[in-house]
């Protein structure tokens, strides 16, 4: 999602959308496959704007809004309970979790790092953007812990374990720099790398800022349809296991080796003329495969018309072979969605079946989908849920943010609506229920072994 801040849109896009919660008795009509089953819904907590991320640590789910971040006991999961909702506002607070650390990313300018604080330019040097880190070991009264400034804040981060367990990583992934903004200046053709003592994570600092696109990465001269120049990275994968790291940034998508991690270096690089917004990026269990995605429209568009087509707003698949990526094909939902539906291609995770490619996947209005890329060249679906439009008449901002997979059910974070559960049951995906994890951060993969067990 490119909102940045409640009250405005990212510079350079306009569309006409409305930012309108959905009432709670809405009725939502609900097309599904019948290998699926909602389980469960909690609808927005009182005072919680706009849900973002997701992550998971043992009977618990962290969710990030756009004021704060809420957490979920889910150690039922047809019975999910809210434990508490932290006001702490400042877009669009991605999270990540690491043992009682929860990392939130800031990507609002603010008069102050605190949680009291109220917006402010960017082009005040004083402004304040980056990330925050709190203690959740009491989850009901999480503390905040230190803040830790980044050039132009912090879009989304990505937690890397460091090669010893006295510190890990944080890659900080934003971007749009400005000329009249004293801490973003262009060409802004890198990343920051925050170390996070676990220890002490007081002592959190910037350790790193290396430069991702020494040749200064994509333009629109080369690519009409991007949204903009390639001017740092929306997102970054992580898989540490194989010191490697799939980037989404903006014109491009890059391949690093991680091995020194306070230094990645990329080792490739791949653009596309379909894809106008690198959003995301997913690894296959091997290592072997990434699945990027192009989020164009910012995720405030209605991409899944018939006008737009299979390939415009999808997937990409592409094989890792020898480091270097090679296209397979492409994957969009089939379900064509109305006008008045923003509808891209957002964030997913792996579902862990051995020998298998499947993934399920978050698609704004668009609902969700669960998809194998088992062949690359072939993708199909295997289960989705969609409800029908929020609104007939006018484009209105909905739908789900992240669908991820943990312990045997997906969990969807709806923009508006709250906090959704499912189940999928299909001879596929089945063999999954034996995989349990004690901790899921998507975008730092770790490999699932054998046939029913991490």
């Amino acid at each position: 999602m490119r909102l940045r801040g409640l009250s405005a849109l990212v510079a350079g896009i306009v569309v006409a959308i409305a930012l309108v919660p959905v009432p709670a008795s809405a009725a939502d009509e609900v097309t599904k496959s019948d290998n699926i089953r909602h389980e469960a819904h909690l609808d927005l907590p009182t005072g919680v704007q706009i849900n973002t991320d997701i992550a998971f640590q043992g009977d618990y789910a962290y969710v990030g809004s756009y004021t704060g971040f809420s957490i979920y006991d889910i150690k039922h999961p047809k019975r999910p309970k809210l434990v508490s909702a932290v006001s702490c506002p400042g877009g669009q607070m991605d999270v990540t979790i690491y043992g009682d650390l929860l990392v939130t990313s800031v990507d609002e300018s603010r008069k102050d790092d605190s949680c009291a604080s109220t917006p402010q330019p960017a082009s005040e040097k004083s402004s304040w953007e980056g990330l925050r880190i709190f203690d959740v070991s009491d989850k009901a009264n999480p503390r905040y812990v230190k803040s830790v400034e980044t050039n132009c804040g912090s879009h989304t981060h990505t937690l890397v374990p460091g090669k010893s367990r006295d510190a890990f990583y944080v890659y900080v992934s934003s971007y749009f720099p400005a000329a009249n903004l004293p801490d973003c200046q262009p060409p802004h053709d890198r990343i920051s790398v925050v170390k996070v003592p676990v220890r002490n994570p007081s002592a959190a600092a910037v350790v790193n800022m290396p430069v991702i696109f020494p040749d200064g990465g994509n333009d629109r001269t080369q690519q009409p349809n991007l949204l903009a120049d390639t001017t740092g990275c929306h997102d970054i994968t992580v898989y540490a296991e194989k010191d490697l790291a799939a980037g989404a940034c903006m014109g491009d998508g890059v391949l690093m080796d991680i091995s020194d991690r306070e230094n990645p270096k990329v080792i490739d690089t791949v653009r596309d003329t379909n894809f106008a917004f690198w959003h995301s990026a997913t690894f296959n269990n091997a290592g072997t495969k990434v699945v990027f995605t192009d989020e164009l429209g910012g995720g405030t568009q209605a991409r899944c018309t018939a006008a737009e087509g299979p390939t415009r707003g999808a997937d990409a698949i592409l094989d890792v072979v020898d480091k270097k990526f090679v296209f397979k094909s492409y994957y969009k939902i089939s379900r064509i969605q109305a006008s008045t539906e923003n509808c891209v291609a957002h964030n997913g995770s792996l579902i862990p079946v051995k020998g298998r490619d499947i993934m399920v996947q978050a698609w704004y209005q668009g609902g969700l989908s669960v998809w194998d890329f088992t062949d690359s060249a072939r993708p199909r679906e295997i289960a989705f849920f969609d409800r029908g439009p929020i609104n007939d008449t006018q484009l209105t901002l909905g739908g789900f943010w992240s669908a991820y997979y943990y312990n045997g059910y997906i969990f969807g974070s709806e923009i508006f609506r709250g906090f959704d559960v499912f189940r999928v049951r299909d001879p596929r995906v089945n063999p999954a229920d034996g995989v349990h994890t004690d901790r899921l951060n998507v975008q730092t993969q770790t490999r699932y072994r054998g046939g029913h067990g991490h």
